[in-house]
């Protein structure tokens, strides 16, 4: 299940996993759909009501750990089962190709000097594109009040926002638009990874001396009521993908890090973002000071 629009992040990873997983011997008729709303909340209600059950697993990530906080959805995150985290990936700074803006400095340079920039995320507020929006501005001594941004109900919106000029800069996932980057239609400023990504011309905040890092990802969830045994297997199933041919391509081909965690190791990484993420949401005044 996709708790998001087809063509987005989840959708893409979502439908990868199914074909390396077919393509590996490891499943068939691996069956994806799509269960959208209130910003990925929806699907997340859905696998809660479907406890116990083994047959269905939920695409997610830091964007729906950062919509369930800031849209206080009626079942939280740990009320699932945590399988696998997948791959991470940067955000990256864009802006269409005629852009005045030729390097992150001259946008950084506007940004601080209030003049007007607007900006488009294609995530919600409190998703990855988001978060990153407001701890550049953060980074920058700008108040994230202070920076206005436009959002896009997925990439091609942004993406036609930007070569349209309807905004002037959008954070996004560096691997969204890797084919409109090597067209020539957007020019990439910035990734906020720890290091450059391969196959795009673009530093990192480090080296325009930011101390800044921020990095999406992905992983799978089960609903709640699955048997220890149960959960096993599902990882077993996942870390036997990990492995395989199928996925390292399907790794390359999408420009994707691996950074695969599962199991036990993958439900602490999930505590401590939940609580990362809602403190910054609260910093933003997106949440309340507590949270479930």
């Amino acid at each position: 299940m996709v708790p998001t629009p087809a063509g987005g992040g989840y959708d893409v990873t979502a439908r990868t996993v199914a074909i390396a997983l077919e393509d590996a011997g490891l499943a068939e008729e691996v069956e994806v759909f799509n269960l959208t709303g209130s910003a990925g909340t929806t699907g997340l209600s859905r696998l809660v009501h479907e406890s116990g059950n083994t047959r269905l697993i939920m695409q997610m990530g830091l964007g729906l750990v950062g919509s369930a906080l800031a849209d206080r959805a009626p079942h939280p995150i740990a009320d699932a089962t945590p399988l696998a985290r997948l791959l991470e990936e940067p955000e990256a700074v864009v802006v269409p190709h005629d852009s005045p803006y030729r390097t992150f400095d001259q946008l950084a340079k506007a940004w601080r000097e209030r003049s007007g920039l607007r900006a488009g995320v294609g995530s919600h507020p409190g998703g990855p594109d988001h978060q990153a929006l407001m701890l550049i501005a953060e980074t920058l001594g700008v108040s994230p009040a202070d920076t206005p941004f436009s959002r896009y109900d997925g990439g091609g919106k942004l993406l036609a926002a930007l070569l349209s000029h309807k905004i002037d800069f959008a954070l996004t996932g560096s691997a969204e638009y890797r084919h409109a980057i090597a067209a020539g239609q957007l020019r990439v400023l910035a990734v906020t990874g720890p290091q450059r990504v391969a196959g795009i011309n673009a530093p990192t905040l480090r080296e325009h001396g930011h101390d800044l890092e921020v990095v999406n990802w992905r992983g799978l969830m089960a609903p709640p009521g699955i048997s220890q045994r149960e959960r096993a297997e599902l990882i077993a199933l996942l870390d036997r993908l990990h492995t395989t041919p199928q996925w390292r391509r399907a790794l390359r081909d999408n420009g994707w890090t691996d950074a695969y965690l599962s199991g036990d190791a993958f439900s602490r990484f999930l505590t401590a973002e939940n609580k990362r993420v809602a403190a910054l949401l609260h910093r933003l005044g997106l949440t309340g000071p507590t949270t479930r």
